[in-house]
């Protein structure tokens, strides 16, 4: 498989007007990567998403897909699969239609049956997309992406408004996808796909690229927290802590089996119960929070 990224973006800048919306953007997305890019709103997501997906000129910066222009459709339009948040589907075409009109103006070859079995639509091919539910019509927005098998399959909150079997049978497609090599861009509102799913995370806030690596290496950056309700009578722990006046007693670490472990054995010498005790590593959601505050 060829290193040479298949998204390369190198100091990408965005502006409308005097609102700078992206600022000295620089990342590389790898082939057969799942990257997720995430960001709170207003964080310049979509404006460099739409940038990298063609639909946006750069105000200044280099943005290369396949290693060419994103804005020179021909080159690489047919490679590139897109799933917006919002669908533009026509209401009175069917299922079935749609995705055959979608199919053709990709220039990628593929049958609509078998996409309509990837997504569990087989059985409402002959429907009209007006008559869809939400969660129908998001599985149409994939169906359409996904045509052909992309090269790039761009998914912008993929699983909004899916119930829990059609979010196991997306990210299903998503690794039959992976497994003949597709590459996928990731944008959600819910970390814990990210975190789950992800090779690499980048993390956007206010128009600046925070922080980039995998979850592990995210994590690391903040400390693990124990925490416990130590009684009133109880001795001093034997560990830096915070301490509220209702007892609720917080540790943090960055070596938490080593610091867990020399707190079990102060409690179990001094005969000290330790209620609410709890203790894990960072989470996604953690490092999310704190790139808000700086």
């Amino acid at each position: 498989m060829t290193t040479t990224p298949v998204i390369d973006v190198e100091r990408l800048n965005i502006r409308y007007g005097e609102f700078h919306a992206v600022k000295d953007l620089s990342l590389q997305v790898q082939p057969g990567e799942l990257y997720a890019l995430l960001g709170t709103n207003g964080a310049g997501k979509t404006s460099t998403l739409e940038t990298i997906e063609g639909h946006r000129v750069a105000t200044s910066g280099t943005v290369r897909v396949f290693g060419q222009d994103p804005t020179d459709r021909r080159a690489v339009r047919r490679k590139m699969g897109i799933m917006l948040q919002e669908s533009g589907f026509a209401p009175d075409l069917t299922v079935k239609e749609s995705i055959g009109l979608i199919g053709s103006l990709s220039g990628r070859t593929d049958t609509v049956g078998r996409v309509l079995g990837i997504i569990d639509l087989t059985r409402k091919a002959g429907t009209k997309v007006a008559q869809l539910s939400g969660g129908e019509k998001r599985r149409l927005d994939f169906a359409t992406a996904v045509y052909g098998t992309p090269e790039l399959v761009f998914l912008d909150e993929p699983t909004t408004g899916l119930d829990i079997q059609a979010r196991d049978d997306l990210w299903r497609a998503v690794e039959k996808l992976r497994e003949r090599g597709s590459t996928i861009v990731l944008t959600t509102h819910y970390l814990e796909e990210a975190q789950q799913r992800a090779d690499r995370i980048g993390l956007m806030h206010d128009g600046v690229f925070h922080r980039e690596g995998t979850v592990n290496e995210l994590t690391q950056t903040l400390p693990a927290a124990i925490h416990f309700t130590l009684p009133p009578t109880a001795p001093t722990p034997p560990l830096q802590a915070t301490r509220g006046p209702d007892g609720k007693t917080l540790v943090e670490t960055f070596d938490l089996q080593r610091d867990l472990y020399t707190l079990l054995c102060w409690a179990q010498e001094h005969t000290v119960d330790l209620p609410d005790l709890s203790a894990g590593p960072t989470g996604l959601d953690d490092v999310f929070r704190a790139i808000g505050t700086h």
